[in-house]
């Protein structure tokens, strides 16, 4: 049975956004590990907002582009799903859901690509390391 090539990100979302706010967090915390961004790039993207590290994994859909996320709040293995679209006024419009817990909206913004990699999300082990 043949295997078929995902679709590539589209233009006009491939690249980094800079998450600018959400509708259910508190908008001041977002950037408290660093700039709060997520790429869509189809190889090897990040996520960072608030405490939350993750690897992303996105596809292109008929309406934007939708994504599966696995990584760490503080030190905790989260994961989850979100989805995003182009909005009129050239941000991203998106949703963002934790497995078995919160759901919030956002908006961001076309931003460069990074110089600095977002670090890797710590494990869990890591939290006993820290002494």
């Amino acid at each position: 049975m043949p295997t078929s090539t995902p679709a590539p990100i589209p233009t006009e979302y491939h690249g980094w956004w800079r998450i600018t706010e959400t509708s259910q967090w508190v908008n001041t915390e977002l950037d408290i590990i660093g700039p709060a961004l997520i790429s869509f790039t189809g190889h090897a993207d990040r996520l960072r907002m608030f405490v939350l590290l993750a690897y992303v994994n996105c596809k292109a859909t008929t309406t934007g582009v939708s994504f599966t996320w696995e990584g760490a709040w503080e030190y905790d293995p989260v994961s989850g799903t979100g989805s995003v679209k182009l909005g009129n006024d050239g941000r991203l419009h998106g949703r963002i859901k934790i497995k078995d817990g919160d759901a919030s909206t956002f908006v961001a913004e076309r931003t460069a690509a990074q110089r600095e990699a977002i670090p890797s999300a710590p494990s869990y082990r890591d939290k006993w390391k820290r002494r």
